[in-house]
């Protein structure tokens, strides 16, 4: 049997390298464009028409185009590579239909590059003197790339090695660089524990929610007596903000699919499901474009590899229920069901899927898994802290200057994440907190942005790690009427079935309401309390149990806006409506009235050139007369 799986790898590997001989030539200038959803939206797809055109109307041959995922730097989309043989390649952002014929007349046709469009400044002198060189094989080949791009220098990549790296649509590209080497040593050495082991010793965790050790859990079902076994990708990815699946998806699909092979290898799964949210077209799109590719190839179905193992994969959609993210819950809908959670235990790897042991792992798992086979378990861990190995990817979004995907080593400190890639606050503005984990997270003040960014570290902190949403907040920003978003969301989303969750999230948002209004009284903040440890204790599923996390953490941190909200009346980030009010300055007012005919409730009286006055009863507190002032004049309190 290896040399079998050899000799097929070496059959595979000669046969792509001869494809991407046929198809390319080194001399040629390559333009490298942003394939993914957030580069679609920035208008990417734009972008790569109007090069098309310009390589059309000059009548060059020496030109191609080279599609890659998503690099993370999604506030600076659409991101254009240019690769001209024997130059260093210069990287551009937020590229539109202007700045491809600057690039084009400029770069492209005179070899002069553009600063003032280079992607972070990259074509700084002090950016090219200090360019990462990485001695680290995993993430060479991005770091050759990007390692002069100051949001990436200060990253470690593993899951996310090939995110803006390969076209995530060619499995020659992905042979190319040692895809199926780590699937290929699996199946030569024809043992699963060893899979398993090198997983346990990497210390990888889940990095879907509750971080359970992932090599422990192949452990229990690998010794299940149960032969009909099912492996399930979970990326489903409920949580507002959080697009790292997605990102992971459509930009590597070929490393998630060769990493869940493996670990159906591991526990002896005989059929293989991704569960995907049907918002996330794209990425269904690449999974089903790999798994196609590798069916062709050989490298799922029948005997994979001519190693004598079979195995089989497919897709189910989502219809976008965040309970669904439950892996209970999950199992119900890709069964047929409606997609509620089931008692515990038995557990999956016990009973899952159709009652058959099941594994279910999110996709920043899978992807961490080649990895891990072609470098070592040891290795992975030597990554991250002393409980968990490896690193995590984090969608960073919020009041922060640098949004987009970042993946850094566990037990980096927070703060290095917020300040030394995101680049601080937006508008230099006080850093009040970090929301992480979603819904089901909670805000670690500012006082605490020092703490190692790890599962136990954020658990006590009153947050969770999740999927991996990471929100910055500013002092712009209301604790109490951020908690009431958070639990208007999960009681939406709650599916109803366990009444601490049902009842206990909707009395809870009913009392959040009454402190955003000016409503409640101060016992009203022990009740919110009771309620959210009740509901913490008794929910069935973690959904239910982990709502209550941003209500209390927001209580523990910030329980003195609760106490200005309900006892003041005062909103201090004016984000509550029912609480702010609107008065014209007269010594500002010159009377112009643009505020008067600006003000949907006509509750401003005056007449030209005289100070005007708001009629309380009727102002609706909309804010345009606030927004349309030129004077400053209209000032909120």
């Amino acid at each position: 049997m290896p040399n079998n799986v050899t000799d097929f790898l070496t059959a595979l590997q000669e046969k792509t390298e001869n494809a991407l001989t046929a198809s390319s030539d080194n001399q040629k200038i390559v333009i490298q464009i942003g394939s993914a959803t957030c580069e679609h939206a920035a208008g990417s797809q734009d972008v790569l028409d109007e090069f098309r055109r310009h390589v059309v109307s000059s009548g060059r041959t020496d030109i191609s185009f080279h599609p890659t995922g998503c690099t993370g730097r999604c506030s600076k989309e659409p991101i254009v590579g240019v690769f001209i043989p024997g130059h260093a390649p210069v990287k551009y952002e937020q590229v539109n239909r202007e700045i491809v014929h600057k690039i084009f007349a400029s770069h492209i046709q005179n070899h002069m590059p553009l600063a003032e469009y280079a992607l972070d400044g990259s074509l700084e002198e002090e950016a090219i003197k200090n360019k990462l060189v990485s001695d680290d094989p995993v993430s060479k080949n991005f770091t050759d790339i990007y390692g002069d791009v100051p949001f990436f220098k200060m990253q470690r990549r593993i899951a996310m090695r090939n995110a803006g790296v390969l076209n995530p649509e060619s499995l020659e590209e992905y042979v190319h660089i040692g895809g199926f080497k780590a699937l290929a040593a699996c199946l030569s050495k024809g043992d699963p524990q060893w899979v398993i082991d090198e997983v346990l010793k990497s210390k990888l965790r889940g990095r879907g929610g509750g971080g359970f050790p992932t090599g422990k859990k192949w452990q229990m079902i690998a010794g299940q007596p149960e032969k009909v076994r099912y492996i399930i990708c979970n990326g489903d990815e409920g949580d507002p903000g959080a697009f790292m699946d997605r990102g992971m998806l459509e930009s590597d699909p070929f490393n998630i699919v060769e990493g869940m092979i493996i670990a159906a290898y591991a526990v002896g799964a005989v059929r293989g499901f991704y569960y995907i949210r049907a918002e996330y077209p794209l990425a269904i799109k690449r999974i089903q474009n790999a798994i196609d590719l590798c069916r062709q190839n050989g490298l799922l179905g029948e005997n994979i590899m001519n190693s004598g193992w079979s195995f089989n994969l497919e897709i189910r959609l989502g219809a976008g229920a965040f309970v669904c993210g439950e892996e209970t819950a999950l199992i119900r809908s890709i069964e047929g069901k409606r997609g509620q959670p089931k008692v515990r235990p038995p557990y999956p790897t016990t009973k899952g899927l159709w009652g058959k042991p099941t594994v279910i792992n999110n996709v920043e798992t899978f992807a961490n898994v080649t990895a891990i086979i072609n470098f070592g378990g040891d290795w992975f861990a030597s990554v991250g802290t002393e409980s968990t190995g490896g690193t995590k990817v984090f969608a960073l979004a919020g009041k922060v200057k640098h949004t987009g995907l970042v993946e850094v080593p566990l037990g980096v400190a927070l703060k290095d994440v917020v300040f030394n890639i995101g680049g601080g606050v937006l508008g230099d503005r006080e850093l009040k907190a970090v929301q992480t984990g979603g819904p089901a997270g909670g805000f670690i003040p500012a006082t605490q942005i020092g703490m190692q960014v790890d599962f136990e570290p954020l658990a006590k902190a009153g947050s969770i790690m999740g999927s991996g949403g990471m929100i910055v907040l500013s002092d712009e920003d209301c604790m109490v009427d951020l908690a009431k978003f958070y639990l208007t969301f999960t009681a939406d989303e709650s599916c109803g079935k366990c009444t601490p969750c049902r009842e206990g999230t909707t009395r809870m948002l009913e009392i959040l309401n009454k402190i955003t209004e000016g409503k409640a009284e101060m016992t009203d903040i022990d009740k919110l309390e009771r309620l959210a440890r009740l509901c913490q204790r008794t929910s069935l599923c973690g959904l239910g149990r982990a709502a209550p996390n941003p209500v209390l953490s927001s209580i523990q941190h910030f329980r003195d806006e609760y106490v200005e909200h309900i006892a003041h009346k005062k909103c201090r980030a004016k984000k509550c409506i029912a609480l702010v009010h609107y008065t014209i300055n007269h010594e500002k007012c010159i009377g112009c009235t643009v505020c008067q005919r600006a003000c949907p409730a006509e509750c401003i009286k005056g007449v030209r050139k005289e100070a005007h006055v708001i009629d309380q009863p009727r102002c609706v507190k909309c804010g345009q007369c606030y927004e349309v002032c030129r004077f400053d004049a209209i000032e909120r309190i």
